[in-house]
């Protein structure tokens, strides 16, 4: 830890003080999964009052309005929560960007709602790594920059939206204003491994819902004057997934519709999810969508509606990011911790980020495993390790730059 300069040593101090588990407790106690409205908006009134602490001007933004294609093939207004957004010191030398979300995985419904420490003295807890742990220590993390004396050289945004574990389709412009004009950005999803490794490289991802309009008719009687939609979205489905190529993979993973056996079907909807992994692969993924929507709807006389989009663009490593992606494992290593990262098919907000040009680490939240299942787990003694790396990183920073 020679490196480690006085101003950085007393930012770990304070960072060792902080009830960074505490929090994450207290915030894992209410159930705040993307379509819980309630349970948000409490989570979002407990962080407002948390991240009120640091100076600046804090808001709760509400979503922006969202459409969704139901089972009946009606396109409505999707509901979201509230996000949170502060804007620290917007004329200072240096401009970062952390975000984070508030929602989880698991409904107001889901059986996994309460924490239980293991023997091993990890705690598995619904959303305690995803993020709701990253939460806490980004929060330490700034509380400890604003008590050093390099404080007024940086100027930050925090965004935390409640819709991330479902696309983020009501924060995304929030997301591009805040991105815009920083030097770089750091976001608190869980590490990509247990052992801290960070997630480099990230494909991009896109949801869509096929629409398919046939004709119904008696099964028996006059089965030749219907236009089954459910055989036409079948179809669809196939030759959508016969798209799937090395750097494009194609997930056709849900059919609705249907109704009575004695009657011809005249409407269904095809689930599908593409992961390019570049933005020639989102090309091949839509003349796919084009051409087998064009093949179908004359080979089965029907009509299709096509609702979505490549909501996640693909995330490489350019220059900037592997700047700063040097500049955390320095850290790291400083800190005494060996960090290293891995490419990952996963997607989050940093993809959104990258897209806006701006250098992102997003994996600078808490170790752990398992999120999105029921054996979720955080490693406690990962919150003051990661929140010295992210305060140590802003420190840096706003001393020498990217």
């Amino acid at each position: 830890m020679s490196a480690i300069s006085a101003i950085e040593a007393a930012a770990i101090e304070r960072i060792g003080d902080a009830p960074i588990l505490e929090r994450t407790q207290k915030w894992v106690a209410v159930n705040s999964g993307t379509r819980n409205l309630a349970g948000l908006a409490t989570v979002a009134d407990m962080l407002a009052d948390s991240f009120s602490a640091l100076p600046g001007e804090l808001a709760l933004i509400e979503p922006a309005p969202v459409e969704n294609v139901t089972a009946d093939g009606r396109v409505h207004a999707l509901d979201h929560g509230r996000h949170l957004h502060l804007s620290v010191r917007p004329d200072a030398p240096v401009q970062l960007l952390l975000t984070g979300h508030m929602d989880t995985v698991y409904g107001a419904d889901h059986p996994f709602q309460t924490g239980v420490w293991r023997p091993d003295g990890t705690w598995n807890a619904p959303g305690c790594a995803d993020m709701k742990g990253g939460l806490a220590l980004m929060l330490t993390a700034l509380e400890a920059v604003e008590a050093s004396p390099l404080a007024s050289q940086i100027g930050y945004e925090v965004l935390v939206n409640s819709d991330e574990e479902t696309g983020s389709f009501s924060s995304a412009a929030l997301i591009e204003g805040a991105a815009r004009g920083k030097l770089a950005a750091l976001t608190y999803e869980p590490s990509a491994l247990p052992d801290g490794t960070l997630a480099g490289a990230r494909g991009g991802t896109g949801n869509f819902s096929l629409v398919v309009h046939g004709k119904s008719a008696h099964a028996g009687r006059n089965p030749d004057e219907g236009r089954n939609a459910l055989v036409a979205a079948a179809d669809l489905a196939l030759r959508l997934a016969a798209a799937r190529a090395p750097g494009l993979a194609v997930n056709p993973a849900r059919i609705e519709g249907g109704g009575p056996n004695n009657v011809v079907p005249d409407l269904a909807i095809l689930r599908v999810n593409f992961r390019p992994k570049d933005a020639a692969a989102i090309a091949k993924a839509q003349i796919a969508l084009d051409q087998a929507i064009a093949v179908v709807a004359v080979k089965h006389d029907v009509r299709i509606e096509l609702h979505g989009s490549f909501n996640r663009p693909p995330k490489p490593i350019d220059p900037g990011a592997e700047k700063l992606f040097a500049l955390v494992k320095q850290v790291g290593s400083d800190l005494g911790l060996h960090i290293t990262t891995k490419d990952s098919g996963g997607v989050c907000d940093g993809n959104n980020i990258a897209a806006c040009g701006v250098p992102v680490v997003d994996t600078m939240g808490a170790r752990g495993g398992a999120i999105h299942s029921s054996d979720e787990y955080l490693i406690p003694e990962s919150l003051p390790e990661r929140a010295a790396l992210s305060a140590l990183t802003i420190l840096r920073l706003a001393e020498r730059g990217l």
